[in-house]
């Protein structure tokens, strides 16, 4: 299954909040990324059935080892994305929204070489 932008931004607030709290429920990642709470329900039922995410009895999410992979990939990409936007001078505010955008369009081999790129 091919993972929408939306998608991954769904994993990546599901592994976002689960480095913040022990447990991750639907009405917290609803509250963290202010969408409403059909709306994540219905992310929430396709990001189970593609084998991203669990969900125990009690409603609480978890992130498979495909979703993990994902989420922190992501993740990765937008911190060192915002980072570099901030050190050519961009304010924390704007790095961070165009990080977000950039994090699901760019390829590996131009994040690799930005990775490169800014080790050096």
């Amino acid at each position: 299954m091919h993972l929408q932008e939306s998608g991954e931004m769904y994993l990546e607030a599901i592994y976002v909040l689960s480095k913040q709290q022990s447990a991750v429920r639907s009405i917290d990642v609803s509250e963290h990324m202010g969408f409403s709470k059909p709306s994540v329900s219905r992310a929430v039922g396709i990001l189970k059935a593609g084998g991203y995410i669990t969900s125990d009895r009690d409603g609480y999410l978890s992130l498979t080892d495909s979703g993990l992979e994902v989420a922190q990939k992501i993740y990765q990409r937008h911190t060192i994305l915002t980072q570099m936007l901030i050190k050519l001078g961009v304010s924390h505010n704007t790095a961070a929204e165009d990080a977000c955008r950039m994090e699901h369009v760019i390829s590996d081999e131009s994040f690799e070489a930005m990775k490169k790129f800014a080790d050096k």
